[in-house]
């Protein structure tokens, strides 16, 4: 069927008058009329009659502007669709995480963003930063929000850097190192609550002993997430290794001290990371623009 004829037909029969179609599509009356005499010998049906000094649908044509209507109305859908989709409203984002951002981050700009684009959705995986970063090269996700170092990122990721946040030792207020300034030597003798192999900040923190020359810390108790390694060191058990963003407020609080150690300063890298030379959908985009504006 000839669509172009089609939707002649349909923007007669919605009007009622071959002068006012010509009219809204700038298009000659006598090609129109020609344009639906072909339409009819084509269906081999007549779908307009003359009535007066005007048409009129015959039934045939009545029951063809019925279906023509839910046709263009399907068509009037799509392109919203095509315009709300380049302009970021609508798609589908799906985000891999690393855990500091996950719980830290990540739910704010969610809300910020499902505020202004209530219908786009997101898919969020948590998981470690070696896992986060297989799962955006692996085509998995569309982003991941990753926390380590720069130099870490394979060369067909892109990695754009949000912002910078401390390394802290803690222990319980009640350890003997609470506040203090040790060595590096001294403070991996205790016993360590840390996070799974994998995790961006145990490996720093293996980094670290092997740049210093220190002995390899003692991982007494590794859990898979970062609230029961911060909880099992507040209850009084061993130290940890991990960001300020994630500890901060608990020693604000008096819940956890830091301990200084001697000649260490490190700093973790907060990034958003995207594959290379491949463009984002408008949503992910319009995602990345809003966490540039409240990054922390």
């Amino acid at each position: 069927m000839n669509l172009h004829a089609l939707r002649l037909f349909h923007v007669i029969a919605e009007t009622g008058s071959v002068t006012r179609a010509s009219e809204l599509l700038s298009i000659s009356q006598p090609a129109i009329s020609a344009q639906i005499k072909k339409l009819e010998r084509e269906l081999d049906l007549p779908l307009l009659k003359a009535q007066g000094r005007g048409i009129a649908l015959t039934d045939g044509g009545e029951k063809l502007f019925a279906h023509s209507k839910r046709l263009f109305a399907v068509e009037q859908q799509i392109e919203r669709f095509i315009e709300d989709y380049k302009a970021g409203e609508l798609g589908h984002i799906r985000l891999a995480a690393t855990y500091l951002p996950a719980h830290f981050l990540i739910p704010t700009w969610i809300a910020k963003f499902k505020t202004r684009y209530e219908h786009t959705e997101m898919t969020i995986n948590t998981t470690n930063s070696t896992d986060a970063l297989n799962q955006l090269l692996n085509l998995e996700v569309d982003l991941a929000i990753y926390g380590g170092l720069p130099e870490a990122y394979p060369e067909s990721v892109q990695a754009e850097e949000l912002f910078r946040d401390e390394l802290w030792f803690v222990v319980s207020p009640r350890h003997r190192y609470a506040g203090q300034r040790v060595s590096l030597h001294s403070m991996v003798k205790e016993p360590f609550v840390m996070r799974e192999i994998g995790s961006s900040t145990r490996e720093r923190f293996m980094a670290l002993c092997r740049t210093y020359n220190a002995p390899s810390p003692r991982i007494a108790l590794q859990f898979n997430g970062l609230n029961e390694t911060i909880q099992a060191v507040i209850a009084g058990y061993g130290a940890s290794f991990v960001s300020a963003l994630v500890v901060r407020d608990y020693v604000e609080r008096g819940q956890l001290s830091r301990v200084f150690v001697e000649n260490v300063d490190l700093m973790n890298s907060i990034s958003v990371c995207t594959r290379k030379n491949e463009p984002l959908s408008p949503a992910a985009h319009r995602f990345i623009g809003l966490i540039r504006e409240f990054p922390h």
